[in-house]
């Protein structure tokens, strides 16, 4: 038989992964909207979620210790220091283009979130 007070436990465990998912499709939807040159009402929001929301989850997944707040905090940080080093990188050459912009931060975000799982595959 089943118990109704199961019910949120399982929600609240699935919640997570699914947000996860929402996030990824998207940051996707955002970068091929730029990436194509896509002139749509949702790009400017789309790309600036993966602007910010990439690099914070890849700091947030390297960042095991500490608490939850303050990997937040760590986190979002991290994620505008990073847009802000990027654009100032691409800036100082006079090469800032919308794409290379975000493929470099998309990079950047791939190599956290490697370093993460390296991490993570060597601890016994």
């Amino acid at each position: 038989m089943q118990n109704f007070g199961d019910k949120p436990t399982a929600v609240r465990t699935d919640l997570l992964p699914v947000l996860a998912g929402i996030a990824v499709a998207i940051s996707g939807v955002g970068v091929a909207l730029a990436l194509a040159d896509v002139r749509s009402p949702l790009r400017a929001p789309f790309i600036l979620f993966f602007l910010f929301a990439g690099p914070a989850c890849g700091i947030a997944a390297a960042l095991s210790r500490p608490a939850p707040a303050a990997r937040a905090t760590t986190a979002a940080a991290g994620a505008l220091v990073i847009d802000l080093l990027v654009a100032r990188t691409r800036s100082s050459p006079h090469t800032l283009t919308v794409g290379g912009g975000i493929i470099a931060v998309a990079a950047i975000t791939a190599l956290l979130f490697l370093w993460a799982l390296g991490r993570r595959m060597r601890k016994p």
